[in-house]
């Protein structure tokens, strides 16, 4: 892997670390239990793609 695809992978897990953490935020916050299921859902797939891309490191 060059340097430049590493910083770019770096990058994304750090976004998606940021996703999930927001989404768990909300899903503190929320009432509506459809609505918290669906952040859930978002808090999930972007687990499943951090774990993808750390997989890359």
């Amino acid at each position: 892997m060059t340097s430049k695809e590493l910083l770019y992978v770096e990058d994304a897990l750090g976004h998606e670390k940021y996703f999930r953490t927001q989404c768990c935020e909300t899903i503190s916050r929320l009432q509506d239990e459809q609505l918290k299921t669906f952040v859930q859902q978002l808090e999930q797939s972007h687990s499943t793609i951090f774990q993808s891309l750390y997989g890359l490191l």
